[in-house]
């Protein structure tokens, strides 16, 4: 916990939550008929209401981006390094708006959530979502906010993606839209990886073909071991050498399975404290949400005329050690809009943490990201 919360955090914050009666029609032919959306606010909105950001979270991320919930916190918010008064996305500049996707686990409606023609939770009949789907919801979120015109979408990963289907689904909406580690699809090999770790899940024998609240347990065993793996690629071979290299947990091998190696006794904690808070439901969709991303899909495969609709400036940004979304993923997007026109500015960042890169303070990261929305603040301004 903070003995003292810093100066440059945004500090004590308090969840929000906001439900919707209008349906929310799905890609997958379905609809949702009422839904609550969880969200945080950090800074001011100004007086023409121009200054608004919103933030789109990755795949196990959610609303509480920045500062405390209470004293009790021993972790601030998942994206604190960036968000906060004088930060990347300076509170003192911009009112940031996070939230918790539809089908996530922090409050949001998902599988977890009752679902009303039956008094039981939804579980595995939680309809399977797309990013265009969290886009709708979003878009509706901001403007029950009484915001007509958002400053900025910022996403790392999964976040860029939506980022990504802002600017296509809503180009009038915003004036800028940074994509931070992210794709404009999955590769088979990160779809293999993503079916792995369902597979992980759905084996689990407390799995119970999804409806394990109502056995009063969870597939904890399944849930650690999805998450082992997608830790491992959310890291570098450098990072990992650099964190652990071989270490022995008591110097010696023991010629048993036990956890001999540091790395091994810290994916099996990272694991299985995951586990214990987040909904295995959840996480099989959401992974499907990522497998599904492919918005050239409705233009022939063509991502340059799929990025024709946008009207955003836009910031590319890749990590040199990232494999989970190589920076040749990023460059594919950057060719796209430049083939569309658009104006583009891409920075490919000298990183030792791979994927999770997007999440730390890096110089180069944090000042080209400062750098793009404080222009974009200013070129509203003067047109103002």
């Amino acid at each position: 916990m903070p003995e003292q919360i810093p100066a440059n955090s945004v500090g004590l914050v308090t969840p929000q939550t906001m439900a919707f009666d209008e349906p929310l029609p799905l890609r997958c032919g379905r609809s949702i008929d009422q839904y609550e959306l969880v969200y945080e606010t950090y800074g001011e909105l100004n007086a023409d209401r121009s200054n608004a950001i919103l933030i789109c979270h990755a795949l196990s991320g959610h609303h509480h981006a920045a500062g405390y919930h209470s004293m009790e916190d021993k972790k601030p918010g998942w994206w604190e390094a960036c968000i906060g008064p004088g930060k990347a996305i300076d509170t003192d500049k911009f009112f940031v708006i996070a939230m918790n996707n539809l089908g996530g686990c922090h409050g949001s409606t998902g599988p977890t959530s009752i679902n009303p023609e039956t008094g039981q939770p939804f579980g595995p009949d939680f309809p399977v979502m797309a990013v265009r789907d969290w886009v709708k919801s979003q878009y509706r979120l901001v403007k029950a906010l009484g915001i007509e015109k958002l400053l900025a979408v910022v996403g790392g990963s999964l976040g860029g993606m939506q980022a990504m289907r802002w600017s296509i689904d809503y180009p009038d909406m915003m004036s800028a839209v940074a994509i931070i580690a992210a794709a404009p699809k999955l590769t088979a090999q990160n779809i293999a990886f993503n079916e792995v770790a369902r597979q992980s899940i759905v084996s689990d024998p407390d799995f119970r073909a999804g409806r394990y609240y109502e056995h009063d347990t969870y597939p904890a065993k399944g849930l650690a071991l999805a998450r082992m793996l997608g830790h491992i690629t959310y890291l570098s071979d450098n990072a990992m050498r650099e964190k652990f290299g071989r270490d022995l947990r008591n110097g010696k091998l023991n010629f048993n399975f036990d956890a001999e190696f540091q790395v091994e006794s810290y994916l099996r904690y990272q694991g299985e404290n995951f586990s214990s808070k987040f909904d295995a439901n959840s996480y099989l969709l959401l992974t499907k949400t990522l497998d599904y991303f492919d918005p050239a899909a409705d233009h022939d495969g063509d991502l340059a005329k799929c990025m024709a609709q946008a009207k955003a400036k836009f910031l590319v940004i890749s990590f040199s050690t990232d494999w989970r979304f190589a920076p040749s993923r990023s460059e594919e997007i950057v060719q796209a809009l430049i083939a569309a026109e658009k104006q583009v500015s891409y920075l490919e960042v000298e990183a030792d943490q791979g994927h999770d890169a997007f999440l730390f303070p890096i110089d180069d990261y944090v000042n080209a990201l400062s750098g793009f929305l404080n222009r974009a603040q200013q070129e509203v301004h003067d047109a103002a």
